[in-house]
């Protein structure tokens, strides 16, 4: 499972005795709630279907997919399923073979979430093995469902942002800066994460943040 709010508030008072910034967030604020996601198959197909679309139609679409498949979005009864099924619940075809991907190798044991690789790096390359799983929803499920600590989005456009709001940087900064500036964050990371995207939902709700792209769940 994901991180705690006690790992999460743990780690942030140990970020705010690294960088000052994230205890002038903590005012704004206040600590993050826990994002917490189930390991496993649902999870990571949640992702898949929910890319693109607003959170209704995926939520419309896996009733759909429920309902076709008698119930139940097992890997193995994924893996099998007709496409002409499936496009009926609403998947394109691209999305059809995501989904085949993360069923076929879950239900043949190649991706097995019990024993992903302990290094992130290497985790982060089984899972991207999936067609339509990126770094980035890599990165997210790692956060989310395994709890791994020091996992680093530094893609995410809002962690860009509200990182150079938490240290008044003139603009936003890239990727690669991003990287380099949580260098000293090391082994909080994750939990510095979670703290950007609430400080980014929080100044977006008092109208002094521009709409980027869509938050992780």
């Amino acid at each position: 499972m994901g991180l705690t709010v006690d790992q999460l508030r743990a780690s942030l008072d140990a970020l705010v005795a690294i960088e000052p910034a994230f205890a002038r967030g903590l005012e704004r604020h206040g600590y993050p709630d826990a994002r917490i996601r189930a390991r496993g198959h649902e999870t990571l197909l949640r992702t898949i279907i929910g890319q693109q679309v607003s959170v209704a139609a995926a939520g419309a679409i896996w009733a759909r997919m429920e309902t076709a498949l008698g119930g139940t979005l097992d890997p193995v009864v994924l893996a099998a399923a007709p496409d002409e099924l499936l496009r009926a619940a609403g998947l394109s075809r691209q999305k059809i073979g995501y989904v085949k991907s993360l069923a076929e190798l879950v239900a043949s044991g190649t991706l097995d979430f019990d024993t992903l690789p302990a290094d992130d790096e290497e985790a982060i390359a089984a899972l991207t093995t999936i067609k339509g799983i990126g770094r980035w929803s890599a990165e997210i499920y790692l956060l989310f469902a395994e709890g791994r600590g020091d996992i680093w989005p530094a893609g995410d456009l809002a962690v860009q942002e509200e990182v150079g709001q938490l240290l008044g940087l003139p603009e936003r900064p890239s990727e690669k800066a991003v990287r380099a500036l949580a260098e000293p964050w090391r082994p909080h990371r994750g939990a510095a994460a979670v703290f950007t995207w609430h400080h980014y939902t929080e100044r977006l709700a008092a109208g002094r943040a521009t709409k980027a792209d869509k938050l992780p769940l």
